[in-house]
Order: structure tokens, then C-alpha cells, then sequence
């Protein structure tokens, strides 16, 4: 068999039917979206990611799944035009209040999702999918990400295929389905004809973002749904032994950030 026979993207969307990671509803993220807007813009994730992108005559931004807009205020300086689009109405509510605040005039928002018909969405010189990609199907995204690219897509997906780390799953005693980690995009990217560039960057880890030991459990909880009681009980110990006193700078998500230039 060559390399060229296999389906990629069949094989991603099969893993993505098993997971146990399942993709949130958009009321799951407009009840998000007030926690993210306090934390989101200071993260090092921001720098990292537009130190990677050459701006040179990049005129128009199309941010898809922008959420509360921590890519798209820091881009909108540097063009002309920038479109937001995400599913999360209360996400593009804040992300508009922000744009507001810092007297940013050219950012106009879209509120649709990847399933939705893209037909009033604008094409732009650089097309950019931000941690936002759990799709069912991944071919698909990427395609209409390069339809309306005109010169560049970057993209960035989780590395590892977990949102949560080895010993947090350990302590509970839970078996996961991993879901397609950041591979099966280059693959099926090949699969479509094109040659992207692959590097890495940082966000902080979970253990910056809680407050206490309910925030702790309230996190686990948010990514792999109901928890029981047992469960709780040793999230809660675990907490105290480690997350409490973690030093937040070793603690560090890693993301795979692809990308390719329009022929």
C-alpha cells in the first residue's frame, strides 16, 4: 500500500466517532465566554502564535472560531479589513465590546459555524483557525478554510490527542478514547494536494486557571462531562498534592500551529 491510498480523513473521522472527548454545543461556550474574556489576552499563546506570521501584504483577516477576539484585536492594526466569525453568539457580543473599548473600527463579525452554508462569509488574504477545529469531519474544515484564503491559512490544533494529562486520568481511575491528534491535518492536507509547514507553541497549562479546588474539578469536568462522586473525591486529593502549589511556568499546553501559502 502507498501512502497516496490511504484515507486520512476517514480514518480521522472514525477516531473522532470513538472519542471521549466530545465537541461542546454553542451554549456550553456562551456560558464560557465571561471566564475566557479574563484570562485569554494575556496569554503567551497570543505572542507566540503571531510571531510565526508573516504580515507582509496581508490586507484582510478571516478568524474563524475567534471567540471573545484575543487573535483578532492584535491583528486588526496590522490590515485593513478583519471578519470574526464564531457559533458562540455571546463570544462575538464580548469580542465587540472589546473592539469597542480599544477604539478598533474595522472588525466585523459572523455568527455561523462550520456546518453552516459560508456564502456571505468574505474571502481574505489570511484565513486563521485558532484552536477551534474539533470538527467531525476534518477535510472538510480544512477545505473551506482554503476557499477562502486568498494567500494564507494558519491553523492550530491540540498536540497529544487528550486535554488532560496521564496522572489527572490516572487518579481517577478513567480510561479514555484519545481523539486524532494533529498529524491525521498534515496527512489529509497531503491527501488534498498541499504541502503545509509544521511548527509548535505554547499556552499555559489548566493549573493556571483555577482559583480553588471546585474550579479544579469544575475543569475536569467541563472536558470529559459528568463526573461521579468517587471521582471528586480523588480530583479533590489530587488537587491538594499537586495542582495547588504547581508551578504554572512548567506547566505548558503544547499546540501544533500548520499552515500554507495559496498557490
Amino acid at each position: 500500500m502507498k501512502i497516496e491510498d490511504i484515507n486520512f480523513n476517514e480514518m480521522y473521522v472514525n477516531q473522532k466517532k470513538e472519542t471521549t472527548f466530545k465537541s461542546k454545543k454553542k451554549e456550553s461556550w456562551n456560558l464560557k465566554a465571561d471566564a475566557m474574556n479574563k484570562t485569554v489576552h494575556r496569554s503567551m499563546y497570543n505572542e507566540e502564535f503571531l510571531n510565526l506570521i508573516n504580515f507582509k501584504d496581508i490586507n484582510s483577516l478571516l478568524d474563524i472560531g475567534c471567540g471573545v477576539g484575543n487573535l483578532s484585536l492584535l491583528i486588526a492594526p496590522k490590515v485593513q479589513e478583519v471578519c470574526s466569525l464564531d457559533f458562540s453568539s455571546r463570544m462575538l457580543e464580548i469580542l465587540e465590546l472589546n473592539a469597542k473599548k480599544e477604539n478598533i473600527e474595522n472588525i466585523k463579525t459572523i455568527n455561523a459555524s462550520w456546518y453552516d452554508e459560508w456564502n456571505n462569509v468574505p474571502k481574505a488574504d489570511l484565513v486563521i483557525a485558532s484552536r477551534c477545529l474539533e470538527v467531525k469531519d476534518m477535510q472538510m474544515a480544512l477545505e473551506k478554510l482554503n476557499n477562502q484564503a486568498l494567500k494564507k491559512v494558519v491553523l492550530t490544533y491540540k498536540v497529544g490527542g487528550s486535554f488532560l494529562n496521564d496522572d489527572i486520568l490516572k487518579v481517577m481511575n478513567k480510561k479514555i478514547n484519545k481523539k486524532p491528534d494533529y498529524i491525521y491535518i498534515i496527512n489529509i492536507l497531503y491527501n488534498m494536494g498541499i504541502n503545509a509547514s509544521l511548527n509548535f507553541i505554547s499556552s499555559e497549562g489548566r493549573s493556571t486557571r483555577y482559583l480553588n479546588v471546585e474550579d479544579f474539578i469544575k475543569s475536569v469536568s467541563w472536558t470529559l462531562g459528568e463526573i461521579n462522586e468517587d471521582e471528586k473525591i480523588a480530583l479533590e486529593k489530587y488537587y491538594y498534592d499537586n495542582e495547588k502549589d504547581k508551578n504554572s511556568s512548567n506547566d505548558l499546553m503544547k499546540w501544533a500551529i500548520i499552515s500554507w501559502d495559496k498557490a
